[in-house]
């Protein structure tokens, strides 16, 4: 549906802006009526969500059309997968941010997320009320899909990308209909893999229809692997954008290992072999398998969780260190270690995965889910199946090798290939494409009039 009234829109955001520049009575009946489609002013009332925070509401408000007033074409990414603890897609969006204020003068950039209160910060970064989900790790659910569209609207997009298929999705849907914007869907998970995974084959199918629903109607799919853009085309959705993800490789860096301290840290001998997993603790990373892994192993492994132990029973050989929110100090954990392991067989890129071997350190991972696309024998090792004894097998495998010259290898591939520079460049083209805003690609006004 809203694909199919999207260009009726654009033309009526248009007519809008002659209406203000020629006045009123240079727009014909037939040519106000058709105004009407791009939707009305976004007012106060219809944001409000609790009683009491009328005053919290209304400064945020009063920021985001401030936002929208810019005369740049404005970028709108918008997601539930953002919260104090979350993984990848926090980390894409805020190496997106940074990047677009160093590469991208004439594009401007909001990020609308869940958050405890309503707050527009100075950085761009624009947090609505949402419930807290129980034993979500910070996660926030927003319940309005209308509400929602309407806050993103308020900050006149020319192009929004929604990052998940829950609420914020389905109000950029909104907000791109309203704005007379195209939307962008960048398909960071299978919802339909985890919904089979924690409730059962039943749920896979009726959440997969939803899901391709959804996809169908963003004017772009942008998957971050072959593996969910497989996913997507069993789904039905049809030409789809695969843009892998990247890795900040100024902070994910060799020469930030210190195995002595971490020896130390950690109370280990130096003829330990350290395997270090970092990230949450979410069923589907199957932790299990690497604790069992290691245990087969033996003496002299051992494994190092940082976050991912978190609520787990004290394992032989298991050394559980806390969450890390400062990616510097992830970074020398992990160049710290001998090789990182990652046992997630549906994993839908694995931005970790790039982040250890741009640290300098190879990974041993399982031949399938997206790992597979970003690990081979070059950079690491991988086992056969997410079975614990081919995953032992495999880290046995990985040593008998040079493990040094094969993390060297893995950084010279991070370096060359999934530097944040060169993935944006090519993001940011599909924007410039999909949305016909010269800026996008890094022609300005100027440049592109000529």
């Amino acid at each position: 549906m809203v694909k199919s009234h999207m260009a009726k829109v654009r033309k009526a955001r248009s007519l809008h802006k002659r209406a203000r520049r020629v006045g009123a009575a240079g727009i014909s009946p037939a040519e106000r009526e058709l105004m009407n489609l791009a939707g009305l002013e976004v007012q106060e009332g219809e944001l409000r969500l609790i009683p009491g925070w009328d005053e919290e509401v209304s400064d945020t408000l009063r920021a985001t059309k401030v936002a929208g007033e810019d005369p740049r074409p404005r970028l709108v990414d918008t997601t539930m997968l953002y919260a104090p603890r979350s993984g990848g897609v926090k980390r894409y969006l805020l190496s997106k941010k940074a990047w677009l204020e160093a590469n991208r003068p004439d594009v401007a950039h909001s990020l609308v997320v869940p958050g405890t209160h309503h707050k527009a910060g100075d950085d761009g970064i624009v947090q609505l009320h949402a419930t807290k989900l129980p034993f979500g790790d910070g996660y926030r659910w927003p319940t309005s899909v209308r509400r929602w569209g309407a806050w993103v609207a308020s900050l006149n997009p020319a192009l929004i990308e929604a990052g998940d298929p829950y609420t914020p999705g389905q109000g950029a849907l909104e907000a791109g209909q309203r704005a007379g914007c195209p939307v962008v869907g960048f398909c960071h998970s299978d919802p339909a893999g985890l919904a089979a995974l924690h409730f059962g084959e039943w749920a896979k199918k009726p959440v997969e229809k939803r899901w391709a629903r959804l996809f169908g109607q963003f004017d772009r799919v942008i998957s971050p692997s072959r593996y969910i853009a497989r996913r997507l085309e069993e789904a039905g959705i049809q030409d789809i954008v695969i843009q892998p993800l990247g890795v900040e490789v100024d902070t994910f860096r060799p020469d930030r290992r210190d195995r002595d301290w971490l020896l130390k840290k950690l109370g280990l001998p130096a003829s330990a072999r350290l395997l270090c997993f970092a990230g949450r603790p979410a069923r589907e990373k199957n932790i299990d398998v690497l604790i069992e892994a290691v245990q087969k192993l033996g003496d002299p492994y051992y494994l190092i969780l940082v976050g991912a132990g978190a609520g787990l029973p004290p394992e032989e050989r298991v050394i559980s260190l806390p969450y890390e929110a400062n990616p510097k100090a992830v970074a020398k954990i992990i160049a710290s270690c001998d090789a990182f392991v990652h046992a997630n067989d549906k994993e839908p890129f694995g931005l970790i995965v790039l982040e250890a071997m741009a640290c300098g350190r190879p990974v041993v991972g399982v031949n399938a889910g997206g790992v597979k696309e970003t690990v081979d024998n070059s950079v690491g090792q991988l086992a056969k199946s997410a079975d614990p004894a081919h995953y032992a097998e495999a880290v046995e495998a990985l040593f008998a090798r040079d493990i040094e010259a094969i993390g060297a290898a893995a950084r010279q591939k991070a370096v060359d290939r999934f530097a944040w520079n060169r993935v944006f460049e090519g993001l940011f083209d599909t924007y410039a494409d999909v949305s016909g805003e010269a800026a996008f690609a890094g022609r300005g006004i100027a440049t592109a009039a000529e």
